[in-house]
């Protein structure tokens, strides 16, 4: 701002009204400037509040606490108050689900070690289905599987199932979460009635293999398991309930 005669030639702004500021009192050779001209000028200047240090203590600003004005440090103040208030919540957050998360780890480590376990493929299912309601605190599961070797032909998880339902299976690139309480995989469950909300895991191979069966998870809480939820964490169980299964397939899969 070159040109400009201070208001204060002595530099001594204490017990001084300080002018206005409005555009209207600028003088006519600067009314061409605008609100983002000085804004840009001061960012651009980093040392003119170094030169006029005393404007600090002069400027004031809306408390947005409250009605009475603030200085411009303390409005920085709280500013980074507040910036620190929201960095301790993220901060939080992420101790959080760090934890979490840990935990989940920990259940999901128990469970996979309860199934590599099993001397004998037939305990497979059950104690795969029991062993996740328990560490994962499913109130309903169910599992069927179709396909299998001659010898576990009779097994109660080798039931019918209908074709359609195998067809829908293969479809599934993801599980499919939601209220579908009508499908025939709910009927598998203890108490069908009971289920609000469900998520279907197709089981297989490969990605690109052809499901070989079907996991059921289902709550009586319409919000457990909802279309927009997220499936990453049900695609691994899906792939170690497949991988564990397998030794029921025709070969051990």
């Amino acid at each position: 701002m070159k040109g400009i005669r201070p208001a204060f030639p002595s530099g001594d702004w204490r017990g001084a009204a300080l002018p206005s500021l409005a555009m209207s009192s600028i003088p006519g050779r600067l009314s061409g400037l605008s609100e983002d001209d000085i804004a840009s000028y001061l960012v651009q200047t980093p040392g003119f509040f170094e030169r006029h240090a005393e404007l600090l203590a002069h400027v004031e600003l809306a408390n947005p606490h409250g009605q009475r004005a603030v200085s411009l440090q303390q409005r920085q103040m709280e500013m980074l108050r507040e910036r620190i208030h929201g960095l301790e919540r993220r901060l939080m957050d992420m101790i959080r689900h760090g934890q979490e998360n840990a935990v989940l780890s920990d259940r999901l480590h128990q469970w996979v070690r309860g199934l590599m376990l099993l001397a004998d493929p037939r305990d497979i299912p059950d104690m795969l289905v029991i062993d996740l309601q328990e560490q994962f605190m499913v109130p309903q599961a169910a599992m069927r599987l179709w396909e299998v070797a001659p010898d576990f032909e009779s097994e109660p998880v080798a039931r019918g199932v209908s074709p359609e339902l195998r067809r829908f299976a293969s479809s599934l690139v993801t599980p499919c979460c939601g209220a579908h309480t009508s499908f025939e995989a709910v009927q598998w469950l203890a108490q069908p009635a009971a289920v609000a909300s469900l998520a279907l895991l197709p089981l297989r191979r490969s990605m690109t293999s052809p499901a070989f069966g079907m996991l059921v998870l289902a709550s009586s809480d319409p919000m457990r398991y909802t279309p927009e939820m997220g499936t990453d964490f049900l695609v691994r169980i899906a792939e170690l309930a497949s991988a564990a299964v397998t030794r029921l397939l025709p070969d051990g899969g």
